[in-house]
Parts: C-alpha cells; sequence; structure tokens
C-alpha cells in the first residue's frame, strides 16, 4: 500500500495528481462535467508551466551564485544540498513512508468532518516536510510512535497556520479559494504576522516599496520586466566580479539578466491560466453554500511554485540572495552555508509577501529575520539530518561535513518542536498538544476578525476606502 502510493506520486507528479482531484472535487460540487475537465486540464497546464519555467531558471542562477559565495571564500561545515535531496531523504525512510498513507487519511478526515476548511490532500507531496522531522526524531530515540505523534501535531499545527493566512495569500496571489499549506513556508505566518505588526508601528509601512509604486515613480524602468532585467544583471556582476575582463562571464550576465526578465514577463501569463481553474469550484461552492444554512468558505492546498514568480515574491527573494549569503558570513555561531537552496528563497518568503502585501521593504526585513533564524535552526539539527541521509545511503558531497536543506529546514515552529521532542519529557510534549488546542479554539473562535484583521493590515486606508464604498 505505501510503496503504491509512494510510486502513483513519483510516477504522475502534482501536475497530474492536483487536475485529477480538482475534477473530482467539481463533479462532486456538481460542475457541469465539460467545465470541471477543463478546470483540471488548466490546472495541469498552470503547474507544467510553473515547473518548466522555474525549471529552466534556476539551472541559469546556480552557478552565478556557486561561483558568489566560492568567490567570498566561506568555509562553513554544514553544506546546503538543496531541497530536493531532503525530499529524497524523507520518501526514503519507513517512518516517512508510513505518514505519508497516514497524513492522506488524517487530511481527508479533518475536512470531511470539517475540522479544518483547507482540503490539503491536493498538495500532498509536500508532506515530505512532517516526513523529514518524524524521521529525524525516529533514527534518534528509536520511538517509532513518538515519531508518528510529532508529524500528525506538525501537520495539526500546519493547517491551523493555513487557516489564518489562506485568505490572506488567496487574494494577495489571485488565486480563488486557493492557498498553500507547504509546511516548510506555512510555518512562517506567526512570525510574518508578528513582523508585520511591529515594522506597521515602527512606520515602515510609510515607505511602500512595491512594483507598481515603483513603476509609477520611475516609469518603464520600474515596470516588473525591466526590474527584473536590472535585478539579474545586478547578481550577475556578483558571481562574475573576478571575471568581468573574460567575454564568458559578460555572457553570463546577460544570461541571467534576461532569464530574470522572462520571469517576470511569462509567469503572469501562466498564473491567470492557472486561476481560471479554480473559478468553477468557487462559483459552485458559493452556489452551494446559498441553498445551505451556513456558508463554508473552504481552500483547496495548492503547490507553493503558484506564488514564485510574481513580481515582488521574485525581487524580494533575488535582493535576499546575497544578504543571505554576507549573514552567513557575519552570524555569530552559524554553521551553516546556504548555497542550492538560495534560488528557493521566493517560496519561503510567500506568506510574508502576502501579509505585507507585497511591500519590498518590509518583506526584505522580515525575510532576513526569517532566513537567519533558520541558520540557527539548521546548525542545532544538521548533524542529526546529516545521520538520516547516511541511513538512507545519501553520498556526501566533496568537501562537506554535514549538509542540510536551507529551504526546508529554515522552520523555526517546526525544528522547535521536534526539539523538544527530542527530549522524550511527557511534560514538555503535552504542553506543546494542549497548546494546539487552545490555537485551534481561539483561531476557530475568531477566524472572521483574524481574517479581517490581516487585510486592514495589509491594505491600509484601500481597506478603509472599501469598507466605506
Amino acid at each position: 500500500m505505501l510503496d503504491m502510493l509512494s510510486g502513483v506520486m513519483d510516477a504522475f507528479g502534482a501536475a497530474v495528481v492536483v487536475p485529477i482531484v480538482l475534477i473530482i472535487i467539481a463533479l462532486f460540487l456538481k460542475v457541469e462535467p465539460k467545465k470541471a475537465v477543463q478546470s483540471g486540464i488548466n490546472a495541469g497546464i498552470g503547474l507544467t508551466g510553473f515547473n518548466m519555467l522555474i525549471g529552466a531558471y534556476v539551472p541559469i542562477v546556480t552557478p552565478v551564485i556557486k561561483r558568489m559565495i566560492d568567490t567570498t571564500g566561506i568555509n562553513l561545515p554544514v553544506l546546503d544540498t538543496g531541497w530536493q535531496a531532503t525530499s529524497v531523504v524523507a520518501y526514503s525512510t519507513q517512518v516517512g513512508m508510513i505518514f505519508l498513507a497516514l497524513g492522506l487519511l488524517l487530511q481527508v478526515v479533518l475536512f470531511l468532518t470539517k475540522w479544518t476548511d483547507i482540503f490539503m490532500p491536493a498538495d500532498l507531496w509536500n508532506n515530505y516536510s512532517f516526513m523529514l522531522w518524524g524521521s529525524m526524531l525516529y533514527i534518534e530515540t528509536g520511538n517509532m510512535w513518538l515519531a508518528i505523534i510529532l508529524m500528525v501535531l506538525s501537520n495539526l499545527y500546519t493547517l491551523v497556520f493555513a487557516e489564518i493566512v489562506a485568505k490572506r495569500w488567496s487574494t494577495y496571489y489571485g488565486y480563488p479559494n486557493c492557498t498553500i499549506t507547504a509546511p516548510h513556508h506555512i510555518c512562517s505566518a506567526p512570525l510574518a504576522i508578528g513582523m508585520d505588526w511591529v515594522l506597521t508601528k515602527l512606520g515602515a509601512n510609510k515607505i511602500n516599496l512595491k512594483p507598481e509604486q515603483i513603476q509609477d515613480k520611475i516609469g518603464f524602468l520600474g515596470e516588473p520586466t525591466t526590474l527584473g532585467l536590472i535585478l539579474g544583471a545586478i547578481l550577475g556582476f556578483a558571481g562574475n566580479f573576478t571575471r568581468l575582463d573574460t567575454l564568458v562571464g559578460w555572457g553570463e550576465i546577460a544570461a541571467v539578466a534576461i532569464a530574470t526578465a522572462a520571469i517576470m514577463a511569462i509567469f503572469p501569463k501562466i498564473a491567470g491560466i492557472f486561476a481560471s481553474a479554480f473559478t468553477g469550484i468557487t462559483d459552485a461552492s458559493k452556489k452551494t453554500a446559498k441553498k445551505g444554512s451556513k456558508q463554508r468558505v473552504w481552500y483547496l492546498a495548492i503547490n507553493d511554485a503558484a506564488g514564485y514568480g510574481e513580481s515582488a515574491t521574485l525581487i524580494t527573494g533575488i535582493l535576499l540572495i546575497p544578504i543571505m549569503v554576507i549573514i552567513a558570513v557575519v552570524l555569530p555561531g552559524n554553521e551553516v552555508l546556504p548555497m542550492v537552496d538560495l534560488i528557493a528563497i521566493p517560496y519561503m518568503i510567500e506568506v510574508i509577501i502576502a501579509v505585507s502585501n507585497g511591500n519590498i521593504f518590509k518583506s526584505l526585513i522580515s525575510g532576513a529575520v526569517w532566513c537567519t533564524g533558520g541558520l540557527y535552526m539548521i546548525t542545532q539539527v544538521a548533524g542529526i539530518f546529516t545521520d538520516v541521509a547516511k541511513d538512507v545511503g545519501v553520498a556526501l558531497p566533496v568537501g562537506a561535513v554535514l549538509i542540510c536543506s536551507f529551504a526546508v529546514m529554515t522552520n523555526h515552529f517546526m525544528g522547535g518542536l521536534f526539539l523538544i521532542f527530542m527530549t522524550q519529557n511527557p511534560i514538555f510534549i503535552g504542553i506543546t498538544i494542549v497548546a494546539y488546542f487552545v490555537l485551534y479554539v481561539l483561531v476557530r473562535k475568531n477566524k472572521p476578525r483574524i481574517h479581517e484583521y490581516l487585510e486592514r493590515q495589509a491594505l491600509g486606508e484601500e481597506y478603509q476606502v472599501a469598507e466605506t464604498t
């Protein structure tokens, strides 16, 4: 059973599984078959387009980032080998495979019983994040049940965080009744909301640094494609500083610049196709709600690739690449060399971007805080992850003492839960379970007010105008 489920995920992938799930949901909501199938096709086209676009962009930018790091002469023992290697590790452990089936069952039951309004199984692939922390705990403690409890509790917390930011993410990125649930990114919600509140109190919202405002002030130089060209060129220069006297160096600078501009130009078109896949379900769910006594607003979990190339997200992510390299060098006590996953920073900050409503200035600060905390978290747990990787047969890169994934293991919340469970202290573990139920009750009771607060914080004066019209 477990091998079959894993085989289905490996064989078909999100671009096939998600459309099938979408068609089934649409038919269940009595969307006409032709429209339901077209919605599924559009979702598959969108996901394939996202993956093709990002897949073409990463190989162009990654060598530049590696050269930039090599030029600095950084020598840190924990090497970031990327999220792909981490997912392979998670899907290669016994406890991870158990949760692959258990997590699917849990998420379906929680949705059908209305414990949550997030249909998480649509993004089943990203369950590997739970599987990673559970596998690490099992390898270290040998306690299977403790590892399973950790993964279940992590899943429950993830759904609460998703409930909190679902409306804000859906509104900002323009995907009707959709949200991300990737645990390694959604767990930034508490920090994103807290940092946004602090920065707003300090007046940072007055620095309205958004792509559209930049475009208004500096004309065509502020257009997304032009900004992409400029940022790509700057990144290219940083990675070719020692090769400016060569034609190859200038060629790479130009290639990165054009590739970044291409992301800015093409991504919104693919996003439009992907967003159209959900209009039928949204309309049908509204009609169904009108017939019922109480409206249920629910959200479909989608892959985090759906937000990667949004203008403010990509711009902030690219700006954070050199910032995080510098921070990694000067940060006292840090042992992590972020490298492969630096290009994944746009994924990592989607919740932060949505909460700040695309304010690049605020998002840079909050994103840097999130990623910096991740360096410390990874420093604490990299040895354990490396043990798990070795246990499933992963070969360490030449020169690497320890390995990690900067994108996946920069997760303050799940890392904190993992460290608490590592103590095997029933009192500490019990507190985390009680804390979940308290948080759950508070969020479910106050969800409309929470959503209203996030919209008001994000939109500011725009929200006040909308309320009065």
